[in-house]
């Protein structure tokens, strides 16, 4: 009885945020071992507790170690191959922005002085710091450290969230290369302009490795034979552009992916050099594909898919005879290590660190489901079903909207937009791989862009009314909810509607293209998928985005209850997009609520912050829906 009873828990708010949450960091020196961590978020204190672990290759129980030996049982690709230099980085004085630099007997002053954009970006103000990469002698007990960015106002690693992977060394040990967008103030805001750079440590000196290539080149690495390898994205200001790999073999560079109707996430060389390993969205999963490398060879890299399955795999940790090391979610699962048997075709889960409490949920269940498009295609769409199902009931129905605009819909685990706990509270999810996710072909992704209020919303209404003709579904109690370009679906979709919805939730949505133009810090994002700036008067295309595509033109015809979250340290999309839907809302006489998160960006990562968030996304839903 006990067990059976056991067995029917479901997933709650407190539940959710008690799960560790796994990192791999590599293959031990041996080749015996995964080194992982785990952090395991606190509500009471507020922070995360992160415990280390070693557990075998072949599997087995895991052991706990601690940080330092986390970092020595594993190489160290910060240490020169001849072990005598280690990399590092860290912020450094660059120049005057303070009212104190300019005049330092105004100590106590709190101005801050600028001549371009990128006066903040992300969630942090530009203080006047960079980040820098430094070398230092690996056994210098003074500790002096080269900087090789010296005196320069760029960044490496790349703001907001570049780390170490931004450099390397060459496999000599003579060189570093690392990635910088060197354009500053207006210029850094307006370009995706990422190159590869190559330091010398005799000469002192820099060379531009990608010059010729506009824009984004990212993740260095080298192939085991010595090949400089890397991401790359063809065209400037485009951030969703195709992610290709690139070898640069006896000074050539090779596209090994050119000829594949994807885009590349992450990528890591087989240990004999022949293939590239990487991980890529297909039908609304992560998988893991292989590419040949043909080097000298006349023949053409052909691109394979190696894994298939409902579930996603993101990092590939490292190699173990036969098998692969990756981390692998579910909409139902946290992330964990795995194990992929590349000659059986065999997933071996290696960590547990979840399936105890797991074994007591009644889980949710997800379906595929394909639904036809205004424009007659064939879109998915998954459909997440409350634990123990009875088609006979009638279930309340949510719309979720993804945000991007392109970015894959997957079957990934989310802290915040957990598919498995919003149908573990009794609400059928309706997640649409709409125009702008990876996974279906370049085309269908690239299709957004300069659209926003065009095809994707027929393919967000598509998807819903497809569903809510199932008997289950209680069209009486239809709600969209959203976060980012979400939100910003959110917001249009509240004007036109026509009754579907009866309550919708916005977390940081454009509300006002117009005003996000003005005051988002990566411009070049706005300049590309709106197709220009609002003052263009005879440009069609972005006059399109600031007026047809304008959820602000709509709001008379908004009729609905609305939850409006917002973070006030967002600069992606600013506090005022969230204050002005708000306002608008009230102003009109609408039932609506702020729920405003001072000391959150565009995320919600504080456990305290996190509980909240869904605390009122339930209580929100339960009173209007």
């Amino acid at each position: 009885m006990s067990i059976a009873a056991s067995a029917q828990q479901i997933l709650s708010p407190e539940g959710l945020w008690k799960l560790g949450r796994v990192s791999a960091l590599g293959i031990s020196k041996d080749g015996k071992s995964v080194i992982y961590k785990v952090a395991t978020p606190s509500v009471e204190e507020n922070k995360s507790d992160t415990k280390f672990y070693s557990i075998p290759v072949t599997g087995g129980n895991a052991v706990e170690i601690t940080e330092d030996d986390s970092k020595n049982l594993t190489n160290n690709k910060n240490v020169s191959s001849d072990g005598r230099y280690i990399l590092s980085d860290e912020e450094v004085k660059t120049e005057k922005v303070l009212g104190k630099d300019f005049y330092p007997e105004l100590g106590k002053s709190e101005a801050q002085i600028y001549d371009g954009l990128d006066y903040r970006h992300w969630d942090t103000w530009n203080n006047g710091t960079h980040n820098h990469v430094f070398f230092a002698i690996k056994k210098d007990v003074r500790g002096k450290k080269i900087d090789i960015m010296k005196d320069e106002p760029y960044d490496c690693p790349q703001k907001p969230f570049g780390g170490d992977e931004d450099y390397i060394w060459s496999p000599n040990g003579k060189s570093i290369i690392y990635v910088c967008k060197k354009k500053f103030g207006t210029a850094y805001a307006t370009s995706t302009n990422t190159d590869l750079y190559e330091y010398d440590l005799e000469t002192k000196s820099a060379k531009n490795l990608t010059e010729n290539n506009p824009g984004y080149d990212t993740n260095p690495a080298f192939s085991p034979a010595g090949d400089l390898t890397w991401l790359q994205m063809k065209r400037d200001g485009y951030e969703a552009d195709k992610n290709d790999i690139i070898v640069r073999f006896n000074g050539v560079d090779y596209n090994l992916t050119m000829n594949w109707d994807g885009s590349v996430e992450s990528f890591k060389w087989s240990p004999d050099s022949k293939k590239v390993y990487f991980t890529a969205a297909v039908d609304g999963t992560l998988q893991l594909f292989e590419v040949n490398f043909p080097g000298l060879k006349r023949i053409a890299a052909g691109v394979k898919q190696i894994s298939n399955g409902d579930f996603d795999i993101h990092d590939i940790v490292g190699f173990s005879g036969d098998n692969i090391i990756v981390t692998r979610t579910d909409m139902n699962h946290a992330s964990e290590i795995y194990s992929y048997n590349l000659k059986k075709k065999v997933f071996t889960q290696l960590t547990k660190t979840n399936d105890d409490f797991y074994s007591k949920m009644a889980m949710p269940k997800y379906e595929r489901r394909y639904v036809t498009t205004t424009d007659n295609k064939k879109m998915l769409v998954w459909v997440i079903l409350p634990p123990n199902f009875d088609k006979t009931k009638k279930y309340p129905t949510l719309l979720y909207c993804q945000g991007g605009p392109q970015s894959p819909l997957t079957q990934f685990y989310s802290f915040r937009w957990n598919f498995s706990l919003m149908a573990s509270q009794g609400y059928i999810v309706v997640a649409p791989n709409r125009r702008g996710m990876y996974g279906h072909g370049q085309a269908w992704n690239e299709q957004i862009s300069k659209d926003w209020g065009g095809q994707v919303m027929d393919d967000y209404l598509s998807a819903i009314d497809d569903v809510a003709k199932e008997s289950y579904v209680d069209k009486s109690r239809l709600g969209c909810v959203g976060a980012s370009y979400g939100g910003y679906s959110v917001f249009y979709l509240a004007g036109i509607h026509k009754n579907r919805f009866k309550t919708f939730i916005a977390h940081d949505g454009v509300f006002n293209t117009q005003s996000m133009f003005g005051t988002t810090e990566e411009v070049f994002f706005n300049n590309w998928d709106f197709g220009g700036p609002y003052w263009e008067k005879d440009n069609a295309v972005a006059q399109k985005a600031y007026n047809q595509f304008n959820p602000i033109n709509f709001v008379d015809k908004w009729n609905t209850p609305i939850l409006i979250v917002q973070g006030g340290k967002d600069y992606r999309v600013p506090i005022g997009q969230g204050q002005e839907a708000f306002q608008a809302a009230q102003l009109r006489g609408i039932k609506s609520r702020f729920l405003y998160l001072p000391e959150e960006n565009h995320w919600v990562l504080k456990p305290q912050n996190g509980m909240v968030w869904q605390y009122e996304f339930f209580k929100w839903l339960k009173e209007t829906l």
